[in-house]
């Protein structure tokens, strides 16, 4: 992404990134171990995004639109159900039997948060929010996706302020893990 996009751009490249990795991961034979990587590719490119929205889309859609209390908590609400089905997956094995399914599942669920978010949310936050503050919170979404968690991490508190105060040991602590194990790089064909 452009180092001067703002947060909807970042957030929507990142939504076309999560489209990809699913492509990618139909791609591939079933149980085949690319498809596992593709899958924890995909679980950290989620994970960042939602880590991403939740600290700096959803406080801006808060305070500067019109029931935005409502929309932000609609859209974190389903953050947690797309993450309940991250979860589920994280353990499967590639030849699981039930791994295609779930996938199309969490395709289907991600595909219908991205459509609201792209069609409703983010023209109303275009015309909502000050350029400048776009441009300030897409430079503070890039900054977050580098520092977010690389894991689900379902023992971590899930509300302000402990969950930001928690956050960041947390990812170093993955991103340590994810680069001893090499999870989270791309797969090549």
């Amino acid at each position: 992404m452009e180092h001067d996009a703002d947060i909807i751009e970042e957030l929507t490249a990142d939504h076309r990134e999560a489209n990809e990795l699913f492509e990618q991961f139909y791609e591939r034979a079933p149980g085949c171990i690319e498809r596992k990587l593709l899958l924890d590719a995909l679980t950290v490119e989620l994970v960042r995004h939602a880590v991403a929205e939740e600290r700096y889309l959803y406080p801006a859609v808060r305070a500067h639109l019109k029931n935005g209390g409502r929309w932000a908590d609609n859209e974190i609400a389903e953050h947690s159900s797309i993450e309940e089905r991250l979860q589920d997956l994280e353990g499967r094995d590639a030849d699981d039997r039930d791994l295609d399914r779930l996938v199309r599942e969490l395709r289907t669920e991600v595909a219908s948060h991205v459509e609201e978010e792209e069609r409703h949310l983010f023209r109303e936050v275009r015309t909502g929010v000050p350029p400048l503050v776009l441009k300030a919170l897409g430079r503070k979404v890039r900054e977050a996706k580098r520092a977010a968690l690389t894991r689900l991490q379902p023992q971590a508190p899930g509300v302000p302020p402990l969950n930001r105060l928690l956050a960041p040991g947390m990812g170093l602590v993955d991103r340590v893990r994810d680069y001893a194990a090499s999870r989270g790089r791309p797969v090549t064909s």
